[in-house]
Order: C-alpha cells, then structure tokens, then sequence
C-alpha cells in the first residue's frame, strides 16, 4: 500500500501540504513559515505582503473579463500546535513532519500533524496557483498564532484587506 501523501488526490492540494509539513511552523515559531509563504507568492508573481504581526497577504489579480466581481478572502492560519508522543525524539522547531497514509487516515509519526491548519493553507496555495480557473480578485489572508492567541487576526491592520467576501478555511467540522 501506498503512504506517501502526496500521491492522494486531488494532487495539488496534497502537494501542497507536504511541502507545508516540511517546514517547521510551531505557535510563536513562524518565520520559517512566514518566509515560505512569501516567496511561495513571489514566485508566482503575486503582491505579497508580511505584516508586523507576521501575517503574509497574496494577492491575485482577476482574470480577464472577471474584474466587476467581489473579491474574496481566502484565511487560514500558519501556526500548529506541537505536540508528540512522550517516546518521540523531535524538535517542532527544526524538524519537518513526517506524514504517511495508515489505512485510510493521513497521520504523523509520533507528532501531530499540522492539518489545523495546513490543509486549510494548502487548499489556499492551490487556488492562488491555479492558472485554469475563472475568478474575480482573491486575497490569500494567512494570519500567525492563532493557536496560542490569535496574535495575527488581532493585529491585522484595519483596511489592509480588499476583498468583500472572507471564507475561513480552518474548521472543526
């Protein structure tokens, strides 16, 4: 049987979240993550912005002929919540996650896994990549510690959003 979560599908998005598992991004331990997300938009060409609270904005353009829609906010958090087993030997500031499928369940050697929320983070990434889908503006809002405080959406600047519509990626459900 196959483990390796980046064969799942749909393939961006679990692409995605491996890479974010590679990065180490524990609560008030962010700027590896922070300066991932950065150059992640960089490279797509996008406006990217990081805050003082160490939140990072993307922006993306509407596409042509989509430019009168209302502009959506895609949020979800950096942060995780670093716990491992008391037999498990890892530094959450260092090292990567090792994610693995078991049965039908991703899961984390002897760690969490980061999914709250990474997989909110890489659903995100999908769609600012994605070249073949139809849109009016998006905003990628990927705010800091929200685990431990919610440091990032507090000290999101008033006004610095544009969109009209926010749709939180982070869910219990």
């Amino acid at each position: 049987m196959d483990t390796n979560i980046q064969n799942l599908e749909p393939k961006v998005v679990w692409g995605y979240f491996h890479q974010l598992t590679q990065v180490p991004r524990p609560s008030k331990h962010e700027d590896a993550i922070q300066d991932f997300m950065v150059k992640f938009g960089n490279d797509l060409g996008l406006e990217t912005i990081k805050d003082a609270t160490g939140n990072v904005i993307i922006r993306k353009p509407a596409t042509a002929g989509m430019e009168d829609r209302k502009g959506v906010i895609l949020q979800a958090h950096l942060d995780m919540v670093p716990q491992k087993n008391a037999d498990t030997n890892h530094d959450f500031e260092k090292d990567p996650i090792t994610a693995y499928i078991d049965g039908e369940w991703v899961t984390a050697n002897g760690t969490t896994l980061g999914a709250d929320n990474g997989m909110g983070v890489a659903a995100a990434m999908s769609i600012l990549a994605s070249k073949d889908i139809p849109h009016g503006p998006i905003e990628g809002l990927f705010t800091a510690d929200e685990e431990t405080g919610m440091t990032g959406a507090f000290g999101l600047e008033p006004k610095v959003l544009q969109g009209d519509i926010l749709m939180n990626l982070d869910s219990e459900d």
